[in-house]
């Protein structure tokens, strides 16, 4: 389907129209300690939410992580945050993901290397240099119905979205080539 078909199909129907559904940041430091704090500090500074501590799965020696350590810090936006922080972070990446950046649900995912390549941040020597995942999902409105607790039920196979949908409406929305 082209991208024309796709726009008439949601000017026509325009609950298959997707939405950001969140944006979650992560950033995996592999050690407990101060570092993890530094890159919660970064974390909060940059989504302006307390970021969520992640621990280990299993141990690793060979890495020194132990099961249950914490080594992670994660933030999850929504709504009005997720697109403004997703209007920060896409100029690092020159505004342009790749295909291969689309799950067949179509959310998609980036890489940043170095926080400090996002606008309006400062190199703190005392913090350090940390690099991050942006994860975005996307869904159709009365997505809901599958998730809920209450009553749950399918969803059909047509309101289902795909990458290519999710392509146009990252293009249409976010101003981002697909290369």
């Amino acid at each position: 389907m082209s991208d024309d078909e796709i726009r008439k199909k949601w000017e026509e129907k325009p609950m298959l129209k997707p939405k950001i559904e969140k944006v979650v940041v992560n950033i995996s430091v592999g050690k407990s300690g101060e570092p993890l704090e530094k890159a919660a500090k970064i974390l909060k500074d940059l989504t302006g939410q307390n970021p969520c501590k992640r621990e280990a799965k299993k141990t690793i020696r060979d890495f020194g992580i132990r099961a249950g350590e914490p080594i992670a810090c994660i933030a999850t936006l929504r709504k009005q945050r997720a697109t403004e922080f997703l209007k920060k972070a896409l100029p690092v990446i020159d505004n342009k993901l790749s295909m291969r950046c689309f799950d067949r649900y179509g959310n998609f995912s980036f890489g940043i290397k170095e926080h400090i390549e996002i606008s309006g941040v400062k190199y703190d020597p005392e913090v350090g240099i940390f690099g991050m995942d942006v994860c975005i999902s996307l869904r159709r409105p009365g997505y809901r119905v599958k998730t809920r607790r209450k009553e749950k039920a399918k969803i059909g196979s047509k309101h289902i979205l795909t990458p290519e949908e999710a392509m146009v409406f990252v293009k249409d929305t976010l101003g981002v080539e697909i290369v």
